[in-house]
């Protein structure tokens, strides 16, 4: 089965940390991003989500990365976990960043 627990890292060179997935399927975690646009200087940021427990271990889930120590965005991941032929374990995620606007005719431009 997938095991979300521990470290992974994705094309960009970002990296999650998912510190346990409790009996529940609930987690939590770091965030380490590689790319950003705020002005500030990156830091790890924490992320809450879930997964479903499959019993073909090809589980789908979810999570929120709240960047508030260095922006005023915040994203949500979607995706499915894989067992590779090799028997090594993929994440395959899309994702949704918000960013914070200064006014509501501006909302067009604060999802990507």
């Amino acid at each position: 089965t997938c095991n979300l627990t521990g470290w992974w890292e994705n094309d960009l060179g970002s990296k999650m940390h998912v510190f346990k997935v409790g009996n529940d399927g609930t987690f939590s975690g770091e965030y380490h991003t590689a790319v950003s646009s705020a002005k500030k200087p990156i830091q790890p940021s924490p992320l809450n989500g879930s997964q479903h427990l499959d019993e073909d271990g090809q589980c789908t889930f979810g999570f929120t990365v709240n960047w508030k120590k260095f922006s005023d965005s915040t994203a949500v991941f979607v995706g499915q976990c894989f067992n590779g032929d090799d028997g090594k374990e993929v994440l395959h995620t899309s994702w949704l960043l918000r960013e914070k606007v200064d006014s509501e005719p501006d909302d067009w431009k604060a999802t990507r």
